[in-house]
């Protein structure tokens, strides 16, 4: 059964990553480098079908492959989709979680609730969120991700 704290040390570890992307934005190789890792070892692209709908994403809203993930987080020159600005270049220097529920099985997780992106002026940014999770070789890799802002009138 995977457990509710399994769920928040990969949570965790994904924010981290994400900070840690920003944090290398100066130098295009090593960012380059640790982003393809991060997506290796947080997503689940190489075990099956990734159900991805990153944020601030307009034309392009879905993104099913590596590649298109990549180019969300760090844009570039060699950017798969024209919208791309580089969500993880933002740089943020802090990402939290606050979950309003998880569904835990054996194989699979879902964890549902906002997340807050801290930019270099310390102003966060409240993103809504679903991350559905399962075990590939003993590891818990994200195959669900949603994230959209709130509703505005």
């Amino acid at each position: 059964m995977i457990t509710k704290e399994q769920v928040l040390e990969v949570q965790q570890e994904w924010g981290n990553g994400v900070v840690k992307i920003g944090s290398l934005k100066e130098n295009r190789t090593e960012c380059e480098a640790f982003a393809n890792k991060f997506l290796d070892e947080r997503y689940a692209f190489d075990a099956g079908p990734v159900l991805f709908k990153p944020t601030k994403c307009e034309t392009d809203q879905f993104r099913p492959t590596k590649s298109e993930a990549l180019s969300y987080f760090i844009a570039g020159d060699d950017r798969v989709c024209f919208e791309d600005k580089g969500f993880a270049i933002q740089p943020w220097t802090k990402v939290r979680f606050e979950n309003t529920g998880f569904i835990l099985e054996q194989e699979r997780a879902i964890s549902m609730g906002n997340y807050f992106f801290t930019d270099l002026d310390g102003n966060e940014a409240k993103v809504e969120y679903t991350f559905g999770y399962k075990i590939i070789e003993g590891e818990l890799k994200i195959d669900l991700h949603h994230s959209s802002f709130p509703f505005k009138n």
